[in-house]
């Protein structure tokens, strides 16, 4: 299964509709966690996710609103006696910070979390999730957004291989050597096979509109990404370091994301339409202005 569970869509603080900012994307076997704000822990047991569900910890910044829950979440790791380890990035110049929120109260520490902060844009990690990418974003305090690409592949198809007497561990050894041999004939993977293009997610917290939100962005099949503003504050956004729903709309549009997740929500505004309408102008597919506790479904594949 592949769905992003939105835990808390405010910015700075809480409010009576929105807790603050975490996101857990659960990426088939993986689980990655995004910027927990105050409040994480709880919004995951209203969610349903237990804290053994969580393989990677992945922090934008160290602003509170998305940062003030990993306490808890690093505690919880331990009461629960997860078994895997848990990789935790952030940006290497907020390690103070982290090792402050680490540590911030004494407990009895049992699980595994390995510490891979970030300091420059690159790949961070390769596993079976495909490849983990960071990059700088621009904002007053240090910011990284994260990308996740899934290698491209080929999708078996068994009217071909069928077709070709081609059956049982013959077709694993076909897609590990590219050919074989069949009553003499060299069948090659691409004459019982299509391709399937790998999927991609995007994250982009606190930022201006810069070159690394387009990189970030695109070709994404689901892209979350803060909307703090309308265009009517535009200009507080800029000062601030944060983008506008209009903003976010029109780098979905360049980029050719497929669906799109507007959050980060100021409390000046309490109508979520507000958010819809202005995005909607801009961008053509699948959008969504995220609320606490919604489930989104990473799109099928193309």
């Amino acid at each position: 299964m592949r769905e992003l569970v939105v835990l808390g869509t405010g910015s700075q603080v809480p409010s009576r509709e929105r807790t603050q900012n975490g996101y857990f994307l659960r990426w088939d076997t993986d689980g990655f966690l995004f910027d927990p704000g105050e409040g994480t822990q709880r919004q995951m047991l209203y969610a349903g996710l237990p804290a053994g569900a969580i393989t990677r910890l992945c922090i934008t910044h160290f602003h509170g609103d998305h940062c003030l829950g990993v306490p808890g979440i690093v505690q919880r790791l331990s009461l629960d006696d997860v078994p895997h380890p848990v990789r935790a990035h952030y940006p290497a110049s907020g390690q103070t910070y982290f090792t402050r929120l680490r540590y911030a109260a004494s407990f009895y520490e049992r699980a595994e979390l390995l510490e891979e902060p970030v300091e420059e844009d690159g790949l961070l990690s390769v596993g079976s999730f495909g490849q983990l990418w960071a990059r700088r974003l621009e904002h007053p305090l240090e910011s990284f957004g994260y990308q996740l690409i899934e290698p491209d592949g080929r999708r078996m198809l068994p009217d071909r291989l069928a077709a070709h007497g081609i059956t049982g561990p013959t077709v694993g050894h076909l897609q590990r050597t590219g050919s074989i041999e069949v009553d003499g004939r060299t069948i090659a993977i691409d004459q019982v096979s299509e391709p399937r293009p790998g999927q991609r997610f995007a994250f982009i917290m606190d930022t201006r509109l810069c070159d690394n939100v387009l990189k970030l962005a695109d070709q994404a099949d689901l892209l979350v990404i803060e909307s703090t503003y309308l265009s009517t504050e535009s200009a507080l956004a800029r000062r601030f370091g944060h983008l506008t729903a209009r903003q976010a709309a029109r780098v979905a549009q360049e980029c050719g994301v497929r669906k799109l997740v507007l959050t980060h929500f100021s409390q000046r505004y309490l109508d979520p339409q507000a958010f819809h309408d202005e995005a909607a102008a801009e961008f053509t597919g699948d959008l969504v202005v995220a609320a606490d506790l919604t489930r989104i479904t990473v799109p099928i594949r193309r």
